[in-house]
C-alpha cells in the first residue's frame, strides 16, 4: 500500500521514515470503523470462500493481512520496508501470519506457491508491470487469482495504470478478469475521491 500524496516520486519515498505515520491515512491503518468494514466487505468477495495461502504484497503495516487472516486465511506478507514490516507483525501478532523483508517485484518466497495473490496501489511504483505481472503469475496456483487494487492518481500530471491498460497486460496471462470501480466508495477511502480506483480480479 503505498501513499498517493507521495505519488510523483514514490519509487524514491523512504518507506522506514515514514511507516510511523503511514497508518494515519483512513485507507492504510483501517483505524475508523466505517473504513474497515468497507475493506473487509471487499475483501470477502475477493478472496477464496474457505481460507487461503495468500501473498500480500507490498504489504505496508498490514492492515489487509489483518483483515484477511480475520477472515481465516493464511497470509505471508513482504515489503522493503523494515520498519513496515516490524509494525506488520506487531499488528498481526498471535496470528496465521509470516512476514518478510523483501522486493515486491521479486518476493523472497523460493518455490512456495499461494491460491491467492494480494497486492494495493504497489504495481504502479514498479519499473517494468508487465514483466513482474509475469513473474507474479508463476507464484499463483492453477486455479488461483491475483487481486490487484491500482488506480490513476493526479490531474496535472496523472500517475498509475488505467484499468484498461492492467487488463490488457493480464490477458496472456489469466484465464478471466472483472475490474470492479472503487472511486465511488467513498466508504474505502474515508471521503469521497475523484482518481480512478478500482480492483481487477483475475483467475488463473
Amino acid at each position: 500500500m503505498r501513499k498517493k500524496s507521495d505519488e510523483a516520486t514514490a519509487p524514491g519515498v523512504d518507506w522506514d521514515a515514514a511507516a510511523a505515520a503511514f497508518d494515519e491515512e483512513p485507507d492504510h491503518g483501517l483505524r475508523d470503523p466505517g473504513v474497515r468494514a468497507a475493506w473487509a466487505r471487499r475483501l470477502r468477495a475477493w478472496l477464496p470462500e474457505r481460507g487461503c495461502d495468500l501473498l500480500d504484497l507490498g504489504c505496508g503495516t498490514g492492515s489487509l493481512s489483518l483483515l484477511a487472516a480475520e477472515q481465516g486465511h493464511r497470509v505471508t506478507g513482504v515489503d522493503l520496508s523494515p520498519a513496515m514490516i516490524d509494525l506488520a507483525r506487531a499488528k498481526l501478532a498471535g496470528r496465521d501470519a509470516v512476514f518478510l523483508l523483501g522486493d515486491a517485484a521479486a518476493p523472497p518466497v523460493g518455490e512456495q506457491r499461494f491460491d491467492t495473490l494480494l497486492v494495493r496501489h504497489v504495481l504502479w511504483t514498479l519499473p517494468d508491470p508487465a514483466r513482474v505481472l509475469r513473474h507474479w503469475r508463476g507464484l499463483v496456483r492453477p486455479g488461483g487469482r491475483l487481486v490487484l487494487v491500482e488506480g490513476v492518481w493526479g490531474a496535472v500530471t496523472p500517475v498509475g495504470i488505467p484499468a484498461d491498460r492492467l487488463t490488457a497486460l493480464l490477458a496472456p496471462l489469466t484465464e478471466h478478469a472483472r475490474v470492479e470501480r472503487l472511486s465511488q466508495d467513498a466508504g474505502l477511502w474515508g471521503g469521497a475521491v475523484a482518481d480512478e480506483r478500482y480492483a481487477v480480479v483475475a483467475t488463473v
